[in-house]
């Protein structure tokens, strides 16, 4: 075997082991991440357009929402008990949006994907949640999105206030500083690209 064919299999296989280390930590950081969207609820908020009249309007639903329906999760001990709650509450919510606004409004329970998420002292990583969506009108303007379980929507937002029904291992996820927390979020980032990626349609 000549020193050139040494070189290829010597390349190959390190190829093949970086393919496979990227696959099993992109697993990994899925599940964490899973493991996390199960303990959150969020609440998403669709304006009909971006001017800045159905801007304000999404701004003044997702207040009528809150006032709605915080007092209520607070007896809320567990994720699944502030959707049954949230659940319960869909056509109050859809009430109340509508006593704030003129436009069509749609009130949905569904799981979606959402990006990565920046906030003050804490990040949420990109991938698929619960959530309550508020649809405006044709919901063709830029959206609104925070966490309702834990109540983490106002307020000086703290990841404290998320210890209480998170694990350790889920608010190290979300608030430790350093190379580490870059290095799982951008993991995950890199992973969700490559499912949508394999999953779009051929164009």
């Amino acid at each position: 075997m000549d020193s050139t064919s040494r070189k290829l299999r010597s390349w190959e296989l390190a190829l093949l082991i970086s393919l496979c280390f990227a696959l099993m930590t992109g697993v990994w950081a899925q599940g964490r991440q899973a493991a996390l969207a199960g303990k959150l609820v969020r609440l998403h908020v669709v304006a009909a357009s971006d001017t800045p009249e159905d801007q304000a309007e999404k701004l003044r639903v997702r207040d009528a929402v809150l006032s709605l329906l915080e007092p209520k999760l607070k007896t809320a001990a567990s994720a699944k008990e502030a959707a049954e709650i949230i659940r319960f509450s869909q056509e109050r919510c859809r009430r109340a949006a509508e006593a704030v606004t003129d436009q069509p409004v749609t009130v949905t329970m569904t799981r979606e994907h959402f990006p990565t998420r920046y906030y003050e002292t804490f990040s949420l990583p990109a991938g698929d949640y619960l959530a309550l969506r508020i649809t405006l009108g044709a919901g063709e303007g830029h959206n609104w999105w925070c966490v309702l379980f834990p109540p983490l929507c106002t307020g000086a937002v703290t990841a404290d206030r998320a210890v209480e029904t998170l694990s350790s291992d889920d608010v190290q996820l979300i608030t430790e500083n350093g190379a580490g927390y870059i290095l799982r979020f951008r993991v995950l980032e890199l992973w969700d690209a490559v499912k949508t990626y394999l999953t779009a349609p051929p164009s």
